[in-house]
This record gives structure tokens, sequence and C-alpha cells, in this order.
């Protein structure tokens, strides 16, 4: 698909359309003689794994690698990622991609142990590697990772829940983690719970529960949960089905509780702006694959392959109904979408160094 129909394409059949093309990618990924040209000047063969394809976060991270891609110019950037939530799966196609994209690759992934020795091999080939959204592994050998502050993300979301709670609120809050594990999203969790337990001790926190990725099983398990506990306060998810599927249940029990979860889907944002869902917190995933996606390019180019050593902290913030509009013009291409992200892309990537923080550090 040319990037310029994908552009005009509404973002759920943008995501459609991805995850059509995974079974194009498979077989896109064993072609080619493997050899890029790793120096200045000439065709860059580069790729970007991501988790689930078929998702907005992951999706959102591909577009912004791709506008990244575009604007370098001579890149031929390939994305490869599972239809549904599968480590295993994501780990060939990876392998599969380090025999085409030989130039470097972005790595997105929610389950960091298992990447651990592929990511190793393909740092001992040669590949550029960068940790995209989960910070890498000890012995992956990839030293570089451009995510959020996560535990901040968290906090920023039971702070938003605080101010609509009142003074000295009392009774459950439900927290919910697709995949507990990965760090990125433990690390949300961990911020929510942490916040809600200094600022209101009388909140009992109920979860962290699995909430699972597939779309399916998340408003199953959200389903139970909110049945299980009909007076809580409010139920925050840290994933990206988490908040569309929760706004679905508390219309269908016009239950009075708040709800929230992260990410930008399509259907979180009609959530937001119809008030089911207080706020979503957005991670700002393109810009993630923009940065990231850029950084690699420049570091070939430039560096002669040599990436930054570090954790590239990059921004998130809160979406809810003062901002809503700005954010739907924002996600209807990639175009509109770089459009708004420029001034934080040439802001970010003019002071490399003062985002770099030690990658021990990461949360």
């Amino acid at each position: 698909m040319s990037r310029s129909l994908e552009a005009l394409m509404h973002p759920r059949l943008r995501t459609v359309a991805a995850a059509l093309g995974v079974l194009a990618l498979l077989g896109a990924s064993g072609c080619g003689d493997g050899e890029g040209s790793g120096g200045k000047g000439g065709k860059l063969d580069m790729g970007i794994a991501v988790a689930n394809i078929s998702l907005n976060f992951a999706h959102e991270m591909v577009l912004g690698a791709e506008s990244a891609a575009s604007h370098a110019e001579d890149v031929d950037l390939q994305a490869v990622g599972p239809p549904n939530t599968d480590g295993p799966a994501e780990v060939q196609l990876f392998q599969n991609l380090t025999t085409t994209a030989r130039d470097g690759i972005v790595l997105e992934n929610l389950d960091p142990p298992i990447f651990t020795r592929p990511a190793a091999r393909a740092v001992d080939k040669g590949i550029p590697i960068v940790a995209l959204d989960t910070s890498p592994t000890e012995g992956s050998k990839v030293n570089f990772y451009v995510g959020n502050d996560n535990y901040a993300l968290g906090e920023l979301m039971a702070k938003e829940a605080l101010k609509r709670l009142g003074d000295d609120p009392k009774g459950e809050v439900a927290i919910g983690v697709p995949n507990p594990g990965t760090p990125v999203l433990d690390n949300r969790a961990r911020g929510i719970a942490d916040t809600l337990a200094k600022e209101a001790p009388n909140v009992e926190i109920v979860g962290p529960f699995q909430t699972y990725s597939d779309p399916g099983q998340n408003y199953s398990s959200w389903s139970a949960q909110v049945n299980a506990h009909p007076d809580a306060l409010a139920f925050l998810g840290v994933g990206d089905a988490d908040s569309y599927n929760l706004a679905k249940i508390k219309k269908q029990k016009k239950g009075k509780w708040l709800t929230a979860g992260f990410d930008v889907d399509p259907k979180t944002l009609d959530a937001v702006e119809d008030g089911s869902n207080f706020v979503a917190i957005d991670p700002q995933h393109f810009l993630k694959g923009y940065l990231s996606t850029a950084i690699l390019i420049d570091s070939v180019r430039d560096n002669d392959g040599k990436l930054p050593d570090g954790w590239f902290l990059s921004p998130g913030g809160v979406v809810d109904s003062s901002n809503i509009a700005e954010v739907i013009a924002r996600q209807k291409s990639p175009e509109a979408a770089y459009d708004w992200y420029r001034p934080t892309i040439d802001k970010l990537l003019g002071d490399q160094d003062g985002q770099l923080r030690p990658l021990k550090d990461a949360r």
C-alpha cells in the first residue's frame, strides 16, 4: 500500500489494512540479499518490529516510524508484527527482519526476556537496534531506548482521577494490566497505585489484575471485575483495549463510576468526547516511533551506526474535554500527526543530550 493512499484512510481502516498486511510482510521478510548500505548517502534497509500490529498503540508507532523514514528519504522501512499479541511469533518476525533490514531495526515488544538472545545476535551481526517503548533487558546488548516515564504517566492518571473523586474519597478503585510482567504496563499500574495510596489513604486498591490485550478477552475480564465490584469508585486500565471496553461497559450498565485508560484508539477518543471516560492518558506513540527511527537513521548516516547510550525520554499527556477536538484532528492522518508533533520533534531532536537518562533509570 502506498503511503499516500494510507494517509487518506480512516484510522480504523488503516489498522485493518496493517493487520492484513502481516501475511505480505511475512513473505517479504525472507526476500532480498540481506545487504544494506550501512553508510552515508546510500539507500538504507531498515525495519520496525511491534508486538501487535492490529492494536492502536503499535499502529501509531509504525506510522511515526514511516513518517521519519519518509522525511529522511532513501530509507526502505519494513514493518512487521503479529496480528495478535504473541511474543514467540514476534521473535520469529524479528529474526526474519534481521536478514533484510541490515542497516537498523527499531524493536518494540511486550515480552522483553524472550528477545534478549535474538537482539544480542542481531547486535553481534552489526545491526544497530533501538529499543522502543519497552526497555531492553540486560544481556540483549541493546543500549539505547526511546520511551516514556510510565510510572509518571500512571501518577498522572491517578491525579486526574482524584480531581474528580473529591476530598478524601472512600471506596474501591480497580486497576487492570493487560500483560502483567511487561515493565511499561506494570510501571503505569504502580504509578497509579502509589499515588492513590499516598494522596487518598481511604481508597482501597483492587488489583492490579490481568485484563489481556485481546479486545474480546479484555472486555470479558473487565465485565467480571465490574460485576464483582459494583460499588467501586473507578476502574482504571493501563492498556489500549482497557479504555474503550471500560467505556462500553459503563454505557451498557449506566455506571456512575469513573473509567479511563491509555492510548488514542478512535473508540477511546469517542469515549472521551462523549464523556464516558473522564480522560485518556496519551503516551504519544507516533512521536516515539518517529524519534526512535529518526535517531537510528541519523546514527547510521552520520555516526557509523553508533547509537547514543541511555534512555531517551519521550513525553506523554492527558486527553480530556479541553483538548479532545484537537487530538481527534491530529489523528486523522499521518501528515496531520506530524504537523502537530513537529515543534516537539524539532525540540527533542535538537537537544538529544538533554533527553538522555541512564538506562537503568527507565521505568
